[in-house]
């Protein structure tokens, strides 16, 4: 089953192709250009290379977030534009099962933490239970990382975008419990996307293609600028 996988909630792009389990190409680009600027052309890039025509393609899988609302809603919007012109179904997952997902089987804790602006976090907790399954311990919510190292009472594994802003904080907070996996962890690669798509795909767990949206968690600056607004 060929799935092209693509992440754009956070600054760092990625367009990743997985054909029957095995990764045929990943593509990051961690750059301050937007995503409208380069989506299109890190597929076309990718699919190239692989010398896999767009048609081959058996579905596609999007990253929902929590994120970047405008880095989302691009994804969101590509994806949809390209499941109507080839028909192929489409797979949605979260950003923070991207995440969690590419930290091998452990007994730690897993905490993956995107930056959310406002002085908070995305987040949830994930732990591999028998059998090596991952399993999400939590809701994913929008916290502040004051009131998150308040719920860490074990040694934590923190990856993600966030790590980049409240490392330091995480670390003087926990300082015997927090654990850091090397760079290119912090980042969600369109091949995770593309894995975790292609379980639910075989799944028959595909999105309706109309109706279909981004997880944002908490509502977007204008929409709470609209309800202030029209709150008399």
């Amino acid at each position: 089953m060929k799935v092209l996988g693509i992440d754009t909630s956070t600054s760092c792009g990625s367009v990743g192709l997985i054909d029957d389990g095995e990764v045929i190409s990943d593509y990051l680009l961690n750059i301050p250009v937007t995503h409208s600027e380069r989506l299109l052309g890190a597929i076309e890039l990718v699919l190239r290379e692989a010398h896999c025509p767009i048609g081959n393609l058996d579905g596609w899988a999007i990253s929902l977030g929590p994120g970047s609302f405008t880095g989302l809603r691009i994804g969101v919007s590509t994806v949809k534009g390209l499941a109507f012109a080839t028909e192929k179904p489409v797979a949605g997952v979260s950003t923070l099962d991207v995440l969690a997902a590419q930290i091998a089987p452990t007994s730690h804790l897993i905490c993956p933490i995107l930056d959310a602006r406002k002085k908070e976090v995305y987040t949830a907790f994930y732990r591999y239970e028998e059998g090596s399954s991952l399993k999400r311990q939590s809701d994913y919510q929008a916290i502040q990382p004051e009131d998150l190292v308040k719920k860490i009472k074990e040694q934590t594994i923190f990856l993600g975008d966030g790590v980049k802003t409240y490392g330091d904080f995480l670390l003087n907070s926990l300082p015997s419990l927090a654990i850091f996996p090397p760079a290119p962890l912090h980042v969600s690669h369109g091949s995770m996307v593309a894995k975790l798509g292609v379980e639910l795909l075989k799944k028959g767990k595909h999105l309706d293609l109309p109706t279909f949206a981004p997880i944002y968690i908490r509502p977007s600056e204008a929409e709470v600028k609209w309800k202030e607004t029209h709150s008399d």
